[in-house]
């Protein structure tokens, strides 16, 4: 069933994607262009490659929802709704629940600050968003049909990490991110995929 629902998977590059369903959901836009108008965006954390303002607005309009963490909601404005880790909101038909998102070996996202990363149900299919995460032992309870994992290392987990929390979620599809702009490379996404090779399927978004 994911099958039908990878083409509506779009990588902006970096952490941010746009999923084109009935509703369109952007996750973490950074450095577009534009784009259709969002009905719904998702914001993982305040730091400026993910919470983007200036982005935000590209794809605004007056009935954007915009769901984020405390700290990224005040450089916001519009419809913001702030939650935290492990709640669940059901708008406008689209089912989202929100789930943990930190670091365990490094300081750049303590989990003291409530930083999210995001499931979203589209169609019966369950998108997982880390955000910007290593490894944490949440991922071995997240359920999962495609999972948008970081593989560049240095802010976040690197592709060795990324390929154990593939195996601990099991996702049929595992879709790599966090390179190609700020740290990290398409080598980094190429070497997630080999090491996964036979156990789970990887796909390589390219930029649109």
């Amino acid at each position: 069933m994911y099958e039908n629902i990878v083409d509506k998977i779009i990588w902006l590059g970096h952490d941010g994607f746009r999923i084109e369903s009935e509703k369109t959901i952007y996750i973490d836009p950074f450095q577009i262009s534009g784009g259709p108008k969002a009905d719904i965006i998702l914001v993982s954390h305040e730091h400026f490659d993910h919470c983007s303002p200036d982005d935000i607005k590209k794809i605004q309009k007056p009935e954007t929802v915009i769901i984020t963490d405390a700290q990224s909601a005040a450089k916001l404005s519009g419809d913001v709704r702030v939650v935290l880790p492990n709640e669940t909101i059901e708008l406008a038909g689209v089912h989202i629940e929100t789930v943990p998102s930190y670091n365990t070996d490094k300081d750049f996202h303590p989990k003291g600050n409530n930083w999210l990363g995001f499931i979203v149900e589209i169609d019966e299919v369950r998108i997982y968003h880390t955000g910007d995460a290593d490894f944490i032992p949440e991922m071995t309870k997240i359920k999962a049909d495609i999972a948008l994992l970081p593989v560049s290392g240095t802010y976040v987990m690197d592709a060795r990490q990324a390929v154990e929390a593939a195996l601990a979620i099991k996702p049929q599809l595992a879709i790599p991110m966090h390179y190609g702009s700020i740290v990290g490379s398409e080598a980094d996404a190429d070497a997630f995929k080999q090491a996964l090779e036979g156990q789970i399927k990887v796909k390589i978004l390219q930029k649109r």
